[in-house]
């Protein structure tokens, strides 16, 4: 009969991970991604922790006053950073657990 995992050690564990987890989300809040549309006619910068913090839009293209157009980059810039930061965040997140072992379950996943 295997002997059940040791509770102190599963709690003090949990513990670590967590305090991981939120230094984690402090470092990702302080990265900066960007994601571009319009060959680099619109630039969107955010953060790991999901917040866009500029657009940027080159000046020919406000200067071509196609309102529709120059929305329609922004959208696709703006969801270009935010798949960059979601792909940030899962890489982080990934290489933060991959070290992660809870005693008495194996290899903890990983």
């Amino acid at each position: 009969m295997s002997q059940p995992p040791d509770l102190g050690a599963l709690l003090e564990k949990a513990r670590e991970a967590q305090e991981k987890l939120q230094t984690l989300q402090r470092e990702l809040a302080l990265r900066r991604v960007e994601g571009s549309a319009g060959g680099g006619m619109v630039t969107a910068v955010a953060t790991g922790a999901l917040r866009v913090l500029e657009i940027k839009i080159e000046p020919q293209l406000l200067e071509s006053g196609d309102r529709e157009m120059i929305q329609d980059l922004v959208a696709a810039a703006v969801n270009a950073a935010l798949t960059n930061a979601q792909t940030l965040i899962q890489e982080e997140m990934q290489r933060a657990s991959s070290g992660l072992q809870v005693p008495g379950f194996g290899d903890g996943g990983g």
